[in-house]
Parts: structure tokens; C-alpha cells; sequence
């Protein structure tokens, strides 16, 4: 049986929760299509979110890999198209470090494309009502970082296996904590846009 491999993150910017880590655990352990679903929660620091990463695909050589984020000020579910190699962090990390203006690896390619059905995947979550768009800026924080970590490692590696990003809007609880109102989307929609997608991926396999 094949494997997908779906990472969320761990709360960070002072939000207790995450929805990423809420959708990629709930996905944990279900069954895509003839595939099967394992999950990782990746801390939110520069060092140890990439190291969590590569050591999941390496413990469970999957055959695809779905990785998930946050980004608070999203109004839909956003298929990310490209990973650039940039840190340039809004806000520190969880260790507390706030980078600027540096590359992710100093010889590494400007960017890598999403090598997943973003196509697909987008027309699916759409066709269920759900909104969702294809992004090109998957932004400077870890989840970019971890994007584009993912894909070079795979790429260097010579591992013919897709991988990609998803970007989550927050969850309405978090957007009642906010100072000022933003677009939040429910955990139930989340989910439910996220086990589309992995349809999509089980059924390219």
C-alpha cells in the first residue's frame, strides 16, 4: 500500500491552537484510495522544523508529501505553486529568532515548484464549495521554508515523489482573539478540503 505523508505545524505566534496541526492529525492514520495516511506535527523553528520534515520522509518513504500551514490573513484555502529560497520572518519563530534578507541555502536554487496536481487539486476543493485559490507566495516563514526544504531535498535525492504546500486560513476562534477582524474558515471545512486534496494525490499514484 502506498503512503502519503501529511505534516502540519505546531501552534506559534502566541495562538494556542493551529489548524494545520488539527486537520494533519485528524488525517492521520486514514485511507486515500488504495493509500494510506501518516501524519508529522513540525515544530515552528528554523532548525527543527526543516530536521522534522526529512526525517518523516526518511522514517516512512512516502510516495507523496502534503504539507500544511497556517497563514491568518488568508481568505481560502491556498494551493501553494512555489517555494522561493528566502527567510524573511514577520514574526520569530518559536525559539524566539526573527530572520531577515537571508537565503535558505546559500548555493540553493532562487525557487522549486510545487510538484503535486495543484491544478486538480484546486478544481476539487472548489467544485465541493469550498474556497480555495492558487497561490504564488507561500511567504518567508517556515512554512516557505519547510516547502522549499522539502522539495531540494527530494530534488538533490533524485526521490521521484510529489510534494507540496497548502496554506489554511485560521480558525474562528483564533480571529475572536484578534484585535481586529479577519477571514477565518472552520475546522470541519478544513478538513474536509484537505481530505479532497488527498484524494486527488492517492488517485495520481
Amino acid at each position: 500500500m502506498k503512503t502519503i505523508l501529511v505534516t502540519g505545524f505546531e501552534p506559534f505566534g502566541g495562538s494556542a491552537v493551529n489548524p494545520s496541526q488539527q486537520v494533519a492529525s485528524a488525517v492521520n492514520g486514514e485511507r486515500m484510495s488504495e493509500c494510506r495516511v501518516v501524519s508529522q506535527i513540525l515544530p515552528v523553528d528554523r532548525i527543527h522544523g526543516p530536521e522534522a520534515l526529512l526525517a518523516a520522509i526518511a522514517d516512512y518513504h512516502p510516495d507523496a508529501v502534503l504539507c500544511l500551514g497556517e497563514a491568518d490573513r488568508r481568505t481560502s484555502i491556498s494551493i501553494e505553486r512555489i517555494a522561493i529560497n528566502l527567510m524573511d520572518y514577520r514574526i520569530p519563530d518559536n525559539l524566539g529568532e526573527q530572520i531577515q534578507d537571508l537565503p535558505i541555502l546559500q548555493d540553493g536554487p532562487a525557487a522549486y515548484f510545487s510538484s503535486l496536481p495543484v491544478r486538480e487539486i484546486y478544481a476539487a476543493i472548489l467544485a465541493a464549495g469550498i474556497p480555495a485559490e492558487l497561490s504564488l507566495s507561500a511567504g518567508a516563514f517556515l512554512c516557505n521554508q519547510v516547502f522549499y526544504m522539502g522539495r531540494h531535498s527530494v530534488a538533490r535525492q533524485e526521490i521521484p515523489i510529489p510534494l507540496g504546500f497548502i496554506h489554511l486560513p485560521a480558525l474562528p476562534e483564533q480571529v475572536a482573539l484578534a484585535p481586529a477582524p479577519f477571514a477565518s474558515m472552520s475546522y470541519e471545512t478544513s478538513l474536509r478540503a484537505i481530505r479532497l486534496a488527498l484524494e486527488v494525490i492517492a488517485k495520481t499514484l
